[in-house]
Order: structure tokens, then C-alpha cells, then sequence
């Protein structure tokens, strides 16, 4: 489904990724790990199209996407929930989740799909003429998330879902992604929560230094002596 054929991003002359090369099969759940400056985030920037690439490949559904539009990307079904929980702070909830079907033109099924949203978090139908800017840490998350659905990705980017969340939050959003996972929708999550992240992957990839140093099964990996050493504490 998604396939990245030694990537490289730069900042200025700052090579943030150096050769990354990733497969993501269709209805898998693929985690990135790493330590913070590993080039998670950016990874998943140059895939969405918020930053382009300077060399390698990028092609998602038979489609070379390396220098397409963050639009086009949309389009063709990558969603990015990013990091930090960005809503539209001065708009609604409603609104927000309005601009995350924005390129559908589908009204009913649109509707549809808000309804099943507001059915999977009743807190967002509650807050829904509320600004989203004054929700909670773990509602902005709840929204962060269901706005990306709105798109009807068939791949969503998650990055750093847990971030900020008080534990019992964190716990419920990984249920959450376990769900939209087992709806069909194929799931790349950067997360600092390497445990968790491992536990809840069918593969991942080590990032260390811009380069791709170990990849495994989620399960492997767990025990996996440079992991647990380096990532897991033991």
C-alpha cells in the first residue's frame, strides 16, 4: 500500500532524514520508534506532502507520491493527525470536523459519517457548538482524531497520540486506534511510548539518526536486547 524508497528531508542543510525505507501493507498497524531528532515526525511530514522531500521515493497505492500536494495526498487517502492535538481553536467542533471532509462532495454520507462521530464520542456531539480551543487535552485528541477520519482515509498517520494525555486517556486512545484499525483503515503511528507502541504494532521500524537501524515484528522487537535497553528501560 505505502512504500518509501530511501528518503531524505533536510532543514536548511540539516539532513533530518537520511535514507529511510519503509513498507506499509494494506490493514497492517506499522509503529516508528526512536529517540526525540530520530526523524519520526518528519517521516510522516514528507508523506503527508507538509514537507517535501529532498531525494528518495515515496509511492502509496501504485502512485508516486513524492512531490504531490498535501491536497492530492488527501485525495488519494493518507490522512495526518499531528502532533500536539492541532485543532482550529476559534472554530467549533462541528467546524472542525466540517474541514476534515472538506474535499468530499458526498453531503449524505458525510452526514452519515458525522453521526457515527458524534455516536463514538458523545463528549464531541455535547461540545459541538463549543470552540475547540476550550475542550480538554483528551477531547482536543478525541477531535484531532475524528477529524482525520472525516476524510475517509484508507491510511492514517498518527504522531505522538499519547503525548500530553493523563494515563487513563492515553489507554482509551489506543483503543481507539486498535478500533479504527480493526474498521479497515491501515494505521503509520510515530510514538514515544515504545512499550505500547510495540505491543500494539504488527511491525516497526528503530529510527535512530535520521537512518532505519532495526525492523521486526512488534512482538520481536519487545525483547529485542537493544530495544529493551535502549527504549523500554530494562
Amino acid at each position: 500500500m505505502l512504500k518509501v524508497e530511501g528518503l531524505v528531508c533536510r532543514y536548511g542543510k540539516i539532513a533530518a532524514v537520511r535514507g529511510v525505507s519503509i513498507e506499509v501493507q494494506k490493514g497492517e498497524l506499522v509503529t516508528l520508534i526512536g529517540a526525540n531528532g530520530a526523524g519520526k515526525t518528519t517521516t510522516l511530514k514528507a508523506i503527508s506532502g507538509v514537507l517535501p522531500p529532498a531525494g528518495g521515493h515515496i509511492v502509496f497505492d501504485g502512485e508516486d507520491i513524492t512531490h504531490a500536494s498535501a491536497r492530492r495526498i488527501l485525495q488519494l487517502g493518507i490522512a495526518h493527525c499531528p502532533e500536539g492535538r492541532r485543532v482550529f481553536p476559534y472554530m467549533t467542533v462541528q467546524e472542525n470536523l466540517e474541514i476534515g471532509s472538506y474535499l468530499r462532495r458526498d453531503a449524505d454520507e458525510i452526514a452519515g459519517d458525522m453521526a457515527k462521530i458524534f455516536e463514538r464520542f458523545p463528549i464531541l456531539y455535547d461540545r459541538r457548538d463549543q470552540a475547540a480551543g476550550t475542550l480538554s487535552g483528551g477531547e482536543q485528541q478525541m477531535l484531532a482524531i475524528s477529524r482525520a477520519l472525516m476524510s475517509r482515509p484508507k491510511l492514517v498517520l498518527f504522531d505522538e497520540p499519547s503525548l500530553g494525555l493523563a494515563p487513563n486517556l492515553v489507554e482509551r486512545t489506543f483503543e481507539i486506534i486498535k478500533d479504527i484499525r480493526a474498521n479497515g483503515v491501515t494505521v503509520v503511528m510515530v510514538e514515544q511510548n515504545a512499550y505500547a507502541a510495540l505491543e500494539l504494532s504488527d511491525r516497526s521500524y528503530v529510527l535512530e539518526q535520521g537512518r532505519v537501524t532495526l525492523t521486526g515484528r512488534g512482538s520481536d522487537l519487545l525483547t529485542d536486547p537493544h530495544v529493551k535497553s535502549a527504549y523500554l528501560g530494562a
